[in-house]
């Protein structure tokens, strides 16, 4: 099982490849067309058989999901960040 602190440091390091990668986001419009996407590759992961699903991956769309929706309150200036 994973523990808090770890997932934390899953998503700060996700939200920080992404910072590099990616230009800040505009709006919040543009954050849930974002959280969208990465919502719908976590659902594909659940939706799979159990025998076929990896906890990896279900583990990694989770962080992803985390990350941008954090990113998203950060770009929008709904909390302080360390990003943009």
């Amino acid at each position: 099982m994973l523990n808090e602190s770890l997932f934390a440091r899953l998503v700060r390091r996700e939200l920080e490849r992404a910072r590099e990668k990616h230009p800040p986001q505009h709006n919040l419009h543009e954050g849930v067309a974002i959280l969208f996407e990465e919502l719908c590759e976590f659902w594909d992961e659940v939706r799979k058989q159990t025998g076929e699903r990896k906890d990896e991956a279900v583990l990694k769309e989770l962080v992803q999901v985390s990350a941008m929706a954090q990113r998203c309150a950060e770009d929008c200036g709904l909390v302080a960040g360390g990003g943009s």
